[in-house]
C-alpha cells in the first residue's frame, strides 16, 4: 500500500471513530445536561380543575427526579386548544410540556371545526399519568336505582330525562351520547359551565342523571348527595368496588374510560423523551404522590411513551365514531 493510500485509510478510520464517539458524547451530553433550566407544564384548563390538580401533584414529585423546577401554567379556553397550541408550536427541546386529558386529545379534536394542530402529527406522547372512570349518577330525588331502571324510564318517557354535564364536548357529554346510542334511548343533554354547577343541579333534582369523572363527583356519591349506579370503564373502580361497570349493569360493550397524560411538541429527541418518561414514572410511585392522588379518584397509569401514544390513537378514533353516530355538537 502506498504511503498516500495508507494515510487516507488512517484518516477515514479516524473520522469513523470520531463520528461514533461524537454521537455518543452528544447523546450523553443531552441526557446529562437535560434539564438545565425550569420546565413549563401547561394545563389547558382553569386552576382547580381535576387536570390542574393532577399536574401540580405530579410536578411536585417529578422535580425531585429531574433536579429542576417544573412551573405549572394554566392556559384555558378554546376547547383546550389555546393551551395545547402553545405546546404544539414550542421548540421540541423538552422545556415546554402540556397536560393532555381525554377531552383534549380524543374528544375536542372531533368536535372543534378548525383545530390549530393535528393531535397525532404535532405532539410527542411522554407518559400516561392516570386512568379512571366516569360515574353514572342519578339524583337522590329520583326513583331510579339501577342502570336497567334508568333505561326503562328513558324508554317509557322519551325526551323527558335530562343529562347534565360540565360542558359540551366534555367526557360526561360524549359518555352520555355513547350510552344513548347503545341503549336506543332519548335523553336530553344539558351542558353547564363547569362540573360544580351541574352536580349541584343533580343534587337538587333539577336534572335527573349525570356522567361525571370520579375526581369531581366521588365525594358527593360517598355522602349520598347523589346516587351512583355504575362506572364507565372496562373494570370496576377500586374506589367504588360495589358498583358494577355500565357494561356489567346491562349495556354490554360500553366502555368510556377517562385518562390523562403529558405530551410535548413533535420531534423531541428520544433521549429527552426517555429522561422525562423515567422521571414521571418514578413520580407516580412516590409515597407523597400516592397519598395525595389516592384522594382524587383515578388510578396511576405510567408506562412507556408508546403505550400512551396507542391510547391516544385508539381513543381518538373511537370518539370520532361515537360523535358521528350520535350527532353530538358543541352547543
Amino acid at each position: 500500500m502506498s504511503s498516500s493510500s495508507s494515510l487516507r485509510a488512517r484518516l477515514l478510520a479516524a473520522l469513523f471513530v470520531a463520528g461514533i464517539v461524537g454521537t455518543g458524547l452528544h447523546e450523553a451530553a443531552a441526557q446529562g445536561s437535560f434539564p438545565d433550566k425550569p420546565i413549563r407544564l401547561i394545563v389547558p384548563q382553569a386552576p382547580g380543575a381535576a387536570t390542574d390538580l393532577l399536574a401540580r401533584s405530579v410536578a411536585a414529585e417529578a422535580e425531585t427526579f429531574l433536579n429542576q423546577k417544573i412551573i405549572v401554567e394554566n392556559k384555558p379556553g378554546g376547547g383546550f386548544t389555546i393551551g395545547l397550541d402553545i405546546v404544539a408550536k414550542a421548540a421540541p427541546d423538552g422545556y415546554t410540556l402540556g397536560m393532555g386529558p381525554v377531552g383534549a386529545l380524543a374528544i375536542s379534536p372531533n368536535m372543534v371545526a378548525k383545530m390549530p394542530y393535528d393531535v397525532l402529527r404535532d405532539f410527542q406522547p411522554v407518559i400516561q399519568l392516570t386512568r379512571g372512570h366516569l360515574l353514572l349518577a342519578v339524583s337522590p330525588k329520583s326513583n331510579i336505582h339501577s342502570v336497567q331502571e334508568l333505561i326503562a324510564e328513558a324508554k317509557k318517557y322519551p325526551g323527558k330525562l335530562t343529562n347534565s354535564s360540565s360542558a359540551s364536548g366534555s367526557p360526561g357529554h360524549v359518555g352520555g351520547e355513547l350510552f344513548k346510542v347503545m341503549t336506543g334511548t332519548d335523553i336530553v343533554h344539558v351542558p353547564y359551565r363547569g362540573g360544580a354547577s351541574a352536580t349541584n343541579d343533580l343534587i337538587a333534582g333539577h336534572v335527573q342523571i349525570m356522567f361525571e369523572s370520579l375526581n369531581s363527583i366521588a365525594p358527593h356519591a360517598h355522602t349520598g348527595a347523589v346516587r351512583g349506579l355504575a362506572v364507565s370503564g372496562a373494570r370496576r373502580s377500586p374506589m367504588f368496588k360495589d358498583l358494577p361497570t355500565i357494561a356489567e349493569a346491562g349495556v354490554p360493550g360500553y366502555d368510556a374510560p377517562t385518562w390523562s397524560g403529558i405530551v410535548g411538541p413533535a420531534k423531541m429527541p428520544r433521549e429527552i423523551v426517555t429522561r422525562l418518561n423515567e422521571a414521571f414514572n418514578r413520580a407516580l410511585t412516590s409515597p407523597a404522590f400516592i397519598d395525595r392522588f389516592g384522594k382524587i379518584g383515578d388510578e396511576p397509569a405510567g408506562g412507556p411513551p408508546e403505550a400512551f401514544g396507542e391510547t391516544i390513537r385508539v381513543e381518538l378514533a373511537k370518539w370520532a365514531d361515537v360523535i358521528k353516530r350520535s350527532g353530538a355538537k358543541l352547543d
